[in-house]
């Protein structure tokens, strides 16, 4: 299915691991626009998730690649959430775009693709989670677990991130996927719960003990939490 589409293998993530708010996916390439195809920037952000995918089923490759442009960081966000490392996020998010490509005519509601992706990213998570968890690997040589001294700002913010990476990490699978999703890409209650197949209500509650044990960990008050309004 979508063979032409699938024979370019795009590249989806850049090679090496940035900070979510750094992640950039470049979509499918080397092809030539047609009458059917998205010509424009404009154009291509004015449709709407259903017309993109109907394109795409139509071979046209630069309406898959704003598909990816706009779900890309919500798949990162919930890998991440999963996987808690950046390069088996990474990794999760791009094979899940390339199965979703490969499975498009198995979406039934064109509409609500972006909900659909990420169930699919969620299971690839989980299927790598499991795959590293059978691996009797061993530990990255301290020579290799960290990147290459930089100026003091990359630095600082290298220990920020390190920190958050741990504070996320105390935190269940689920208190990440709605913490990311939500705080780091602004999804609603009720998308999120569209998609983790869960009420409002226990969105919600995952959202408000996420954000107290993180605010703990990094050294800010628990109790204080901004007011959240109904956010549906």
């Amino acid at each position: 299915m979508h063979a032409a589409l699938l024979k370019e293998r795009p590249v989806f993530f850049p090679p090496h691991p940035a900070p979510p708010t750094e992640r950039r996916v470049r979509p499918p390439h080397g092809s030539t626009a047609n009458s059917t195809s998205v010509s424009n920037m404009g154009e291509r952000t004015d449709l709407g998730d259903a017309e993109l995918v109907v394109r795409t089923r139509a071979g046209d490759p630069e309406a898959y690649g704003e598909l990816v442009s706009r779900y890309q960081r919500s798949a990162y966000a919930l890998a991440f959430g999963v996987t808690r490392r950046h390069e088996d996020a990474e990794d999760a998010a791009q094979e899940s775009f390339v199965v979703a490509l490969e499975r498009l005519d198995e979406c039934r509601n064109p509409e609500k693709f972006g909900g659909w992706l990420l169930a699919i990213v969620r299971n690839r998570s989980r299927n790598l989670v499991r795959r590293e968890t059978l691996r009797a690997g061993e530990a990255l040589p301290a020579s290799l677990a960290s990147a290459r001294p930089g100026p003091d700002r990359d630095t600082e913010r290298g220990e920020l991130r390190e920190r958050l990476t741990e504070a996320l990490a105390e935190l269940t699978e689920v208190q990440r996927e709605v913490v990311l999703l939500h705080d780091l890409e602004g999804w609603k209650h009720r998308e999120i719960a569209g998609v983790l197949e869960m009420p409002p209500g226990t969105v919600r509650s995952h959202l408000h003990y996420a954000r107290k044990k993180l605010r703990a960990a990094l050294g800010g008050s628990p109790e204080s939490e901004p007011d959240e309004g109904e956010d549906e």
